[in-house]
């Protein structure tokens, strides 16, 4: 084992876990025999490990340490010394040793470990298959060390293990945090193509989800249009047959690539493209005897269909379609939110009152985790309508002149906005503010100062996060 001393000076340590062991069976006066007994370990393999005729197994290592009465891990650092570094590694010891690690969330033993391996290549297909087993197993924090180190070892290859490590990576990467999100899509959108197909379907659905909470339109309509030629082709050979690895059946992503295509030219205040591609995702005429399974993201996506016509003419101004609007969404749970968020947004453009419509779903002001028959929807995408909804009550209150009410709904926008490190969000709630700070009590103001003193801190951070990522 070494120490690194003051002035970087590297010292060797002679304290090995057989004279751990040695120390403590002459402290207790106890026999080789009785700690056998102790600890289960045959005496003749103890007499072996201590004369160092026979290296320590984990499992070994771990009775060891329990008859010892010592905290599990407890030797961990000195068996990486004595089995990694002053030895031959051995992936009998190595893949043992890496599963008990994370057991016990010892990511500074992986990563050490890790570092020693990365000079020997016939050692990353192993590492990776560990990672899969971490992956899979829901350990993600070791898992992202492994995947880190892969990639960055093959970096230089185009292999789809590197692809696979990325998607990962921007998997895992993903959190309430849009700012860093922005990075690892982009930097993942590199890799995407390089994906085993039975990922790409998946990876490019997940892509657009992140652009789309993103603001990135034409980005959402690239991907988009690539996600529907892949699974066309796909359906088109392969017919209803799912990928193994792919999570949904074909024809979701189909239509899901018109959706998401939809949304960008309706964000893009585009309508009239927008409800071409609503007829497009209606359609389900080219589905041959669809099974239960594709009946379901069917009948998802014809609710979807008519709630994006209702508020696409809205949008445009077509007003007297809000009670059709509000009848649809009165039965469907899952759409209440998102319409609100919408409906929010064409009431500010067009200065109409929705205050019945307020009063009836204010329950539905709070965040909430959004589903719909289909699965769970992205917390990104649901962290982006949030924040939008916030600042959108906020504007339409102060319009009307309810400005205690309002201010409280921008304040609230802007603290998630930097909650989530939305930028956009940000801009929006420190505009508002300013522009009805007259009308603020000295609370509110004083609740905007340390809002605005977490907003520039948070702008250094990111600036610091952006170089070191990159």
């Amino acid at each position: 084992m070494f120490f690194i001393l003051e002035g970087g000076v590297r010292l060797e340590s002679t304290t090995t876990i057989r004279d751990h062991l040695e120390s403590y069976l002459k402290r207790e006066q106890m026999s080789i025999s009785h700690f056998s007994e102790t600890s289960g370990i045959n005496s003749g393999t103890l007499s072996n490990i201590l004369n160092k005729n026979r290296p320590i197994a984990m499992q070994q290592l771990d009775r060891i340490t329990s008859a010892m009465r010592l905290e599990e891990g407890y030797f961990y650092e000195l068996y990486i010394d004595e089995c990694f570094v002053h030895a031959t590694p051995d992936w009998r010891r190595l893949g043992p040793f890496l599963h008990r690690c994370a057991e016990l969330d010892k990511l500074d033993c992986i990563e050490e470990v890790i570092r020693l391996m990365m000079d020997n290549l016939s050692y990353i297909p192993l590492l990776f298959d560990v990672a899969e087993e971490f992956y899979q197993a829901g350990k993600f924090k070791p898992a992202i060390l492994l995947y880190e180190n892969i990639a960055e070892s093959e970096k230089m290859q185009h292999s789809e293990r590197l692809a696979l490590c990325q998607y990962r990576l921007f998997r895992l990467g993903l959190t309430n945090d849009q700012h860093r999100n922005l990075i690892i899509a982009s930097r993942f959108e590199y890799y995407v193509d390089r994906l085993d197909e039975r990922y790409q379907l998946d990876a490019l659905n997940e892509l657009i989800n992140a652009f789309a909470s993103l603001h990135r339109w034409s980005k959402v309509q690239e991907l988009s249009e690539k996600l529907k030629v892949k699974a066309a082709i796909h359906y088109e050979m392969n017919g209803r047959r799912k990928q193994e690895e792919t999570k949904r059946p074909i024809v979701f992503y189909i239509m899901y690539a018109y959706l998401a295509c939809g949304s960008a030219h309706f964000h893009l205040n585009n309508y009239e493209m927008a409800l071409k591609y609503v007829a497009l995702y209606s359609d389900y005429s080219w589905v041959k005897e669809p099974e239960p399974e594709e009946k379901v993201v069917i009948h998802q996506f014809q609710e979807w269909a008519e709630g994006n016509r209702y508020i696409y003419q809205l949008m445009a101004g077509q007003f007297e379609v809000l009670p059709d609007y509000l009848a649809y969404i009165s039965t469907k749970e899952n759409e209440i939110f998102p319409a609100l968020c919408d409906i929010v947004t064409a009431a500010n453009r067009y200065d109409m009152n929705i205050d019945h419509v307020l009063n009836q779903y204010e329950p539905y002001f709070t965040y909430h985790e959004q589903r719909n028959r289909i699965g769970k929807v992205s917390k990104q995408v649901t962290d982006d309508r949030y924040v939008r909804l916030l600042a959108g009550l906020g504007t339409y209150c102060l319009k009307k002149d309810r400005f205690a009410e309002g201010l409280d709904f921008v304040l609230n926008s802007l603290r998630f906005s930097i909650e989530i490190s939305d930028g956009r969000g940000m801009l929006r709630g420190v505009g508002l503010f300013e522009q009805y700070r007259e009308y603020a009590s000295d609370t509110a103001v004083q609740q905007y100062k340390i809002l605005i003193g977490e907003v520039q801190k948070l702008n250094e951070e990111k600036a610091g996060f952006a170089d070191s990522y990159m």
